[in-house]
């Protein structure tokens, strides 16, 4: 397996699977698409793992073996893994964290066995080690401007929470026929929420109001990761904004539909989704231009 055919691997999975960031993705800046691919091809590859695998002691071993892999390549050895020669090669590129890939394979192993969270702050210690440690292993490849690298580090956490919840809020049903509650069982139960609830095929008004108030949650992490969009060099900015937008577009259809998400899989309106790329495709070429300027005239 060549690096260009592993980034390509990378590349085919983030389309199939990640279509509304894959788009955001093709407003940055060419160079940078393929790492961003690579982060997200491994991110699905490793979640394939512990979703598609049919017995446990498969997927134990499955994980055991990527993260042994994963180890052996963070320190220099050659991976027979066809997806790992593009993600490692961004690892190495970019000085990305490896404490952040530690702890976003240990999110992925707590799925082969922990059920459901008691509380927010439990569900919030899991998005920690999988979205928001995406978040901050995206950032070098996203480029704080100078002198903004420590500041722009919490926003993209909480970007990477505000997507994760939103998924959560759309993926009720098809987690809970994995087995799996994404929801705080505090909360269930404040609403009087059973779990077999989120198993039916139309939402109940308990059910609804417990998601209007997982959204507001949701709501409230995007709030805090805005300020991070304006923390990036330019030619990165229209691509997250796009991202931004086209996942909180969802929230927006989760919320139009009255929070049954359990009559049907919530989708942004393509025809939306091209309204969003297109306003910042302009964005995207203008700033492009602008940085190359400002490189070239750096002594």
């Amino acid at each position: 397996m060549t690096l260009t055919a592993s980034y390509e691997r990378c590349r085919r999975l983030h389309a199939r699977y990640g279509r509304s960031y894959y788009l955001a993705t093709r407003l940055l800046p060419q160079w940078k698409r393929r790492h961003v691919h690579a982060l997200y091809g491994f991110a699905r590859y490793a979640d394939e793992i512990v979703d598609s695998f049919t017995m446990t002691g498969d997927r134990a071993r499955a994980l055991d073996d990527l993260t042994a892999q994963v180890a052996a390549g963070l320190a220099g050895t050659a991976t027979g893994d066809p997806m790992l020669p593009a993600f490692l090669h961004t690892v190495h590129s970019f000085g990305i964290d490896h404490g952040d890939v530690r702890a976003f394979l240990a999110s992925m192993r707590a799925d082969l066995s922990v059920r459901s969270y008691a509380t927010y702050d439990d569900l919030l210690g899991y998005m920690s080690g999988s979205a928001a440690a995406i978040g901050t292993m995206m950032l070098p490849l996203l480029e704080p401007a100078p002198g903004q690298e420590d500041r722009a580090r919490e926003p993209a956490r909480q970007l990477g929470l505000a997507f994760q919840l939103t998924n959560f809020l759309r993926d009720v049903a098809e987690d809970f026929a994995r087995g799996r509650v994404y929801l705080p069982m505090e909360d269930l139960d404040k609403f009087g929420v059973a779990p077999d609830m989120l198993g039916e095929p139309r939402a109940r008004r308990a059910v609804r109001d417990l998601l209007a108030f997982e959204a507001e949650r949701a709501r409230a992490h995007y709030r805090a990761a805005d300020p991070g969009i304006g923390l990036l060099v330019a030619s990165s900015r229209p691509c997250v904004r796009a991202a931004f937008e086209l996942y909180g577009g969802i929230l927006t259809e989760i919320e139009r539909r009255g929070f049954d998400v359990l009559a049907g899989r919530v989708r942004v309106p393509r025809r939306r989704k091209a309204a969003v790329f297109a306003r910042h495709l302009l964005a995207s070429a203008g700033s492009g231009m602008a940085e190359r300027r400002v490189r070239v005239e750096l002594p």
